[in-house]
Formats: C-alpha cells, structure tokens, sequence
C-alpha cells in the first residue's frame, strides 16, 4: 500500500538536508505537501530511483577488517549526532496561574531552558508553583531550575516571555467583554518587559487574544516580530480533534488549519483540511463538517460552562509549548498565531491569527495558503471585527 505524503514528511526531508523526495508507486500526494515542497524547494521525483550498486567485499578483506577491530589499536568513530533544539537561557511567565503554572511543568519536563521564572500577583503562588517544580525535579530528574514572586522584575534577562496574567472568563462571557479590565494588567505587565527584557520574544494568551496581542505591541513598541498570540495553535487542535473525532480516526490522521480571531470570527480552513490525506468530504457529511467547526469556534466556552469558574489550561498550557517548540528550532513549517499584518491577504494594522514561520527572534514570515474566496472574506471580517473592538 502506498503513503499518504503530507507535509511532515516534506518538513522532515528538509530537515534532513534532502532535495528531492521519492514518490513510490501508490503514493497519495497532498495539495499541501506539493505546495510546502515547491515553497521550500524539494523537488517531488516518480520513482524508484535507480540506487547505487552495494560495494562488494571478498571473504578475506572482511575477515581482516573484523579481526582489526577486535585489536587494541581500533578506536571506534565517534557517534554522529542530530541537531538538537536550542534551549533557552531563561522563560518567564507572567501569571503563575492554570495555564502559566501547566506551561511551567510542560517546559521543564521539555529540557526547554536553565531558568524558568514564574509571576503572580497573588502573594506566595509563584513561589509555591516554583518550588513545587523543583521537588519533582528529584523524580523527573529535569534540568531547569524555577523561580517564583510577585516583582515584575524577575522578566529580566528571559528570552522568551509568556504572558497568561489576567481575568477569566465567566459562564455567559465572551472574550471581547474583558477588553477593559485585561488591557490594564497587559499595559502593566508591557511597562516593565520594554525596560527589563527588551530583546525578548513576547507570547500573549491573555484574552481576549487577539486584542491583547496588539495592546502588548503598543505599550512595549516592539517590532511586530517580537510579540506573538498563542490563538491559532489552541483552536486549530481543537478543530483537529473535532474532526477525528467525528471522522472516528486519531488525531495524528487530521491535517486542519484555523485561521482568524480567537473568538467568534475564528475561521476554521475547511478547503484544506485533509483526513489521511483526502478531503474532509470523503468522511464526513456537510453538516459533520459545520458541526466540527462550531465545535472549534464553541470549545473554550464549552469548557468555561464545564468548570463554571475559569477557563481552559492544559490546551492553552499545549499550544504555548508549541509555539515555543516552534521558536527554537525542535519544530519546523508554519504554525498558526497571531500577528500584526502588513499586506499579508490583503489586511494591513491589525493582529490576526494566520500561519506564520518562527524562529529565535520571532516571526520569519507569514504564510499566505491559497484559500477559498468565503475563507479570505472570513479573514477579512475577522480583522474589521478586532479593528472595531479595539476602536476609542
């Protein structure tokens, strides 16, 4: 049987330093695995290839050469190793909460970085968060070491900052109705990362998202490429799962992409989304697919209307991880955030969720997919919706 070939297997190629990739007969080919390979340049080629003939060795030559590395003068070749991700110096969180104390624990068990500090408001949350990490370091036998406290100064030196302080929702709210009172924590929390940290690469999770995103970008007056929204990671998994879910196959099995606000203008990309390589109507109905997506635009109010009390954390805490993984190198191709757009699909000022490539600094470059005529529309909505918000 043949491979479904999607774009991991082209993003492993290059990582593997390849240029050509080798179609064996029966091999299925996503749209987006072609377009990733002509954008990356990986040339796909019909095999099989004709292989080099195997080097033949008589008898006697192998005897020799294995009696020699038996003899005390045989030193063996040193082993070759991969590339391996960059860790980080120090990540600060701001907020030591559900997400920020989950993204904690996910990082340190990720080898992601010497220091790992934590703040909070609360009096002692940060510390005890902290040195709750570091008993278990005993177990897990992680490197990273964990600070916490309430002083905004502990930012200093992180090269990347996670900012998850701020109110949660409550049943009945929406993202956009805590605009007011999140503005003034992120304007506070920005005041002292644009002295303290001015090098680091910001990560907003605060909500609403997206609005947050471009409040950090004033009040720091970094460059766009410093300060990204965790949003598009978070909701393109819950799409994911939704799909799998109603398609009856993992997770792994679904590539699916959702672009736009984290909130009720989110546009899940149905054109691409693929199950096992095909398109989502070999599996599913039109209404399982409409289901799907309001079951990705719903599910973080689905889990507020759960808990009653808060929102999500353990996604959210995932989707940083991601976007961290993304940034220093131990994951490859474009990942959904939020950015500030300067003519990418046609949108210029506003910070909106698209598929973008990262790096140690931050953003390398947004990533324009061919969509849909509806789906550029739903983008465009998105970005007049969050201008609107965002409005004196």
């Amino acid at each position: 049987m043949g491979r479904v070939v999607g774009t991991e297997l082209i993003e492993d190629a290059r990582q593997r330093g390849r240029v050509v990739f080798e179609l064996l007969p029966g091999d299925i080919v996503t749209e987006m695995a072609r377009e990733t390979a002509a954008r990356i340049g990986i040339r796909l080629v019909d095999g099989p290839l004709e292989k080099p003939a195997a080097l033949r060795t008589d008898g006697n030559a192998a005897l020799r050469r294995a009696l020699y590395r038996r003899g005390a003068r045989w030193v063996a070749p040193a082993a070759t190793t991969r590339a391996k991700a960059r860790r980080f110096s120090k990540i600060a969180l701001v907020g030591a909460g559900g997400v920020g104390g989950a993204v904690a624990h996910l990082a340190a068990m990720a080898d992601m970085a010497d220091e790992i500090a934590l703040i909070d408001i609360a009096p002692g949350l940060a510390a005890a968060t902290a040195l709750d990490l570091n008993h278990a370091s005993g177990i897990t036998g992680v490197r990273a070491r964990c600070t916490g406290g309430e002083d905004l100064s502990r930012v200093a030196g992180a090269e990347v900052i996670v900012v998850t302080a701020g109110r949660a929702r409550a049943p009945g709210m929406t993202r956009a109705d805590l605009i007011g009172v999140n503005t003034r924590v992120i304007q506070s929390a920005a005041e002292v990362i644009r002295t303290a940290a001015p090098q680091a690469v910001v990560i907003v999770v605060t909500n609403p998202l997206d609005e947050m995103t471009v409040e950090m970008l004033r009040a720091t007056g970094f460059a766009r490429e410093q300060v990204l929204g965790m949003a598009g990671t978070l909701d393109s998994s819950r799409f994911r799962n939704a799909l799998a879910h109603a398609a009856g196959v993992f997770p792994a099995d679904v590539q699916a992409i959702t672009l736009g606000s984290h909130g009720e203008e989110m546009a899940p990309i149905t054109s691409l989304a693929r199950i096992k390589g095909r398109r989502l109507e070999r599996f599913l109905t039109r209404d399982q697919i409409a289901g799907c997506v309001s079951d990705a635009v719903t599910g973080g109010g689905q889990v507020v209307a759960l808990k009653k009390r808060g929102s999500a954390t353990i996604a959210p805490a995932h989707a940083s991880i991601e976007v961290m993984d993304h940034l220093r190198g131990a994951r490859v191709g474009a990942v959904p955030v939020s950015v500030m757009l300067d003519g990418e699909y046609g949108i210029h000022g506003v910070v909106l969720g698209v598929p973008a490539h990262l790096g140690a600094g931050g953003l390398i470059e947004v990533e324009e997919l061919r969509l849909s005529d509806e789906e550029r529309a739903a983008l465009h909505r998105a970005a007049e919706a969050i201008r609107g918000r965002l409005a004196p």
